[in-house]
C-alpha cells in the first residue's frame, strides 16, 4: 500500500517540486519501505520522536523538522535536522544559532508565515515576516531559504488557496528585493489534502503523510 500510494503522489507532483514525507507517529519499519521507494526527505514534528527515527535510520534520506520547536529542543534538533522549516521567533533563531555554532554546523531555515494570522497558531505574521528575515540574516550559522506555511484548516481544501497565494506572493516580494544575495528558493506549502493546490500557487516543497501511509490509527 504505501509503496503504491508513494508512487502515486509522485506522479502528481511536477518536476521541480520536492516531497516532503510527513512521518509523525509512522514507524521506523513504515519510515525504511517509503526510503526504499525512493523518498528523499522525511518530515518531523516532535524532536523526541525524530531522534528515535534518526538513530535507527542515519542519514538514508534528508530530514526536515516541520513541526513547532520550542527554543529549549534546539540544542538535540540541530543534530538531526537538515533544514528546520518552521522557524517563527527570533529567540528561536537565537537558541538555533548558538547551538549550530558549537557543532559547527550552518542550518538551513524557513520562516514559518501564519498566513491566515490565526491567534491560536505558531507562525510569524504576514506584515513582521521581512523584519523577521533582516534579523535573522545577522545570525552567521542560520541560513535562511524561503517561507513555509500550514494554512487554516477548513473543509474543503479549494479555501486554503488565498492564503496559499498570499504566501507565495510575500515570497516572490522578498526574492525581488534580495535578489541573487540570498539563496531564496523553498517555499513549503500544502499537505495531504491540500497539496495540488499548494503546487498550483507555487509551492516547491509538500508536505504528505496520510495519503502515502493511510489514516493514522
Amino acid at each position: 500500500m504505501i509503496e503504491d500510494n508513494f508512487r502515486n503522489i509522485l506522479k502528481q507532483i511536477p518536476e521541480g517540486v520536492e516531497l516532503v514525507v510527513a512521518s509523525k507517529s509512522r514507524t521506523v519499519s513504515e519510515i525504511e519501505e517509503v526510503i526504499s521507494c525512493g523518498a528523499k526527505i522525511i518530515g518531523e514534528n516532535y524532536v523526541k520522536e525524530a531522534e528515535e527515527k534518526f538513530n535507527a535510520i542515519g542519514n538514508r534520506a534528508r530530514w526536515h523538522l516541520i513541526g513547532h520547536l520550542q527554543k529549549n529542543k534546539a540544542k538535540f534538533a540541530v543534530k538531526i535536522f537538515d533544514m528546520i522549516e518552521t522557524l517563527d521567533s527570533m529567540e528561536l533563531a537565537s537558541a538555533l544559532d548558538k547551538e549550530c555554532k558549537k557543532i559547527n554546523k550552518i542550518m538551513p531555515v524557513l520562516i514559518e508565515v501564519n498566513s491566515a494570522s490565526e491567534p491560536q497558531k505558531a507562525g510569524v505574521l504576514p506584515e513582521n515576516v521581512e523584519g523577521i528575515l533582516k534579523e535573522v540574516l545577522k545570525f552567521s550559522n542560520l541560513k535562511p531559504m524561503g517561507l513555509m506555511t500550514m494554512g487554516p484548516l477548513l473543509d474543503e481544501p479549494e479555501k486554503i488557496r488565498p492564503f496559499f497565494k498570499k504566501t507565495r506572493e510575500l515570497f516572490d516580494k522578498i526574492k525581488a528585493i534580495y535578489g541573487n544575495s540570498l539563496e531564496w528558493k523553498c517555499l513549503s506549502m500544502g499537505m495531504s489534502d491540500s497539496f495540488r493546490i499548494a503546487i498550483e500557487e507555487g509551492a516547491n516543497l509538500v508536505r504528505v503523510g496520510t495519503a502515502i501511509f493511510g489514516k493514522r490509527q
